[in-house]
């Protein structure tokens, strides 16, 4: 049955991405795209970091990214400041840019390696250009320096979710997406085929379509409630189940950094994400070793500032539903599962989720095929990542409490242990196919919490003997380009300002 009207039942977030991204399909056919959603029902509204290709997905859009950086309060992020995760008191940056660059065929961070084995004691970080900027809290784009002599920056962005759901709704509405308020009461089925043909509304009102999009966050209205897809637990390898949420000020005046930071507490960790005016931070912590009380007391105590709001509370069971796509349903956001924002990770897959949906899906009618590819993709991508975060919570060498001591002893997948085997041996990395996460990724956790290499690639000794003064000038040029830029604040408030009536 061909598909003339496509229904995303739940807004925030992940329903406004899916809305603004499918509007671009309308265009010379017969579609209708309706967003069912009700004010009455809160969104979760914590995603705030993002990640490089949220930026594509953007620009795919039109979005003009100054005028969506002001709407959105937003500010860029570098990569990722992980404190206290391989012990009390260290810290390290994921960055979003490579370690130098290949040589010779020979990942940077082996060349590094072998050098240092030979004395050199420049640390990994001095070579990357991310790292070194946020360190100094500076900013630029690649566009406004444009050398080929010099390296590119990557970057992503910090917002305000619930702004940017209200940007892409007006988005889309100008795109013909039609939004009813209501609240969904009851959802028919085909009594032959199981599919979802009709949602009747708080309000009576009864709306019939050919395909749903369940964005309904964690209840999963449609993928769930209503199709009973089942759900793959992965409590064992992710055990926070709980997260206390608080706005702040920064009260002492500090400049929003270009970066997230991620702290290490006795059972969980911290987030900071700096917004223009304010910062967005919580405690994701495990129930089972941590009461709501003390998490949001540790949260209160290690924030830039006096909450602004209420404490928002929320429960959640890592891991991700059985089925992404079933039947006529597909389920994106925190409907289709949840991974903890410890990567930023979360608006990246709703973001993959609606691009796989636009290239897998025929307006001329459901198959098998076409969901059986969208559920071996989505699986996958679900499973490297779900791998990348595990690394963080068993390469610790913390054994200061029971949560620690949980997390440093855990069995994890095998696909991780053989990763971590692989570059104990040789620092080799292998990533497949489109892994998200970079060799420099891997890395830069594995080396940051305290995963050492025991020998490089055998070509390694060769090219680090030949490359020794291309390596220098890698070093010289980040250092003459993070002289030179200007600091994030600054930045920011020549290129997108945001009123601060806003924050």
């Amino acid at each position: 049955m061909a598909i003339e009207h496509i229904v995303i039942v739940g807004g925030g977030t992940a329903g406004w991405m899916a809305a603004a991204a499918m509007s671009r399909i309308r265009d010379g056919r017969k579609l209708a795209i309706t967003v069912v959603e009700s004010e009455q029902i809160g969104t979760v509204g914590v995603g705030e970091a993002t990640i490089p290709p949220f930026v594509e997905f953007n620009q795919a859009l039109g979005i003009n990214e100054r005028d969506f950086l002001s709407f959105t309060q937003g500010s860029f992020k570098l990569g990722i400041q992980f404190e206290n995760w391989g012990q009390v008191g260290e810290s390290y940056i994921h960055p979003f840019g490579a370690y130098g660059y290949d040589i010779g065929g020979i990942g940077f961070h082996q060349v590094w390696h072998k050098m240092r084995e030979r004395g050199d004691k420049r640390p990994l970080q001095l070579f990357n250009l991310e790292t070194m900027a946020a360190y100094y809290g500076k900013f630029s784009r690649t566009e406004d320096y444009a050398r080929d002599d010099l390296p590119p920056i990557n970057y992503a962005y910090h917002i305000n979710a619930t702004a940017y759901a209200q940007y892409l709704r007006k988005y889309a509405e100008q795109r013909g997406v039609v939004r009813h308020e209501g609240i969904v009461k009851d959802v028919a089925l085909d009594g032959e085929s199981g599919f979802v043909t009709k949602l009747t509304l708080d309000s009576g009102k009864e709306i019939e379509a050919d395909f749903f999009v369940d964005c309904t966050g964690f209840r999963g209205l449609l993928i769930e409630q209503a199709l009973e897809t089942g759900y793959e637990d992965w409590t064992h390898y992710l055990p926070c189940d709980r997260a206390v949420a608080l706005p702040c000020n920064r009260d002492d005046g500090s400049p929003p950094p270009p970066f997230t930071k991620a702290t290490a507490h006795k059972a969980g960790w911290q987030w900071q994400v700096p917004l223009q005016h304010r910062n967005g931070n919580g405690h994701v912590y495990c129930s089972q070793f941590m009461e709501a009380d003390e998490a949001t007391d540790i949260l209160i105590a290690n924030m830039a500032g006096k909450p602004t709001a209420d404490p928002n509370h929320l429960r959640f069971v890592t891991g991700r539903r059985k089925k992404f796509w079933n039947k006529n349903v597909v389920a994106l956001g925190l409907a289709s599962g949840f991974m903890e924002p410890l990567e930023s990770t979360s608006i990246h897959l709703i973001n993959t989720g609606v691009n796989k949906l636009i290239a897998t899906m025929s307006l001329d009618g459901v198959t098998e095929a076409q969901a059986s590819t969208f559920n071996r993709l989505t699986v996958r991508e679900y499973e490297r990542i779900r791998d990348f975060l595990i690394l963080h919570y068993k390469a610790t060498r913390r054994d200061d409490s029971e949560f620690w001591n949980y997390c440093r002893t855990m069995d994890v997948p095998d696909s991780l242990t053989e990763k971590i085997e692989v570059f104990k041996a040789n620092g080799q990395v292998f990533r497949e196919e489109d892994e998200l996460f970079t060799t420099t990724s891997w890395a830069a956790v594995m080396l940051g919490q305290g995963i050492t290499m025991d020998g490089t690639s055998p070509m390694a000794d060769g090219v680090a003997d030949a490359s020794a003064k291309e390596v220098d000038e890698m070093a010289k040029s980040i250092q003459w380009l993070v002289q030179r830029m200007p600091g994030h604040k600054e930045y920011l408030e020549r290129y997108c300002p945001a009123p601060k009536a806003a924050a």
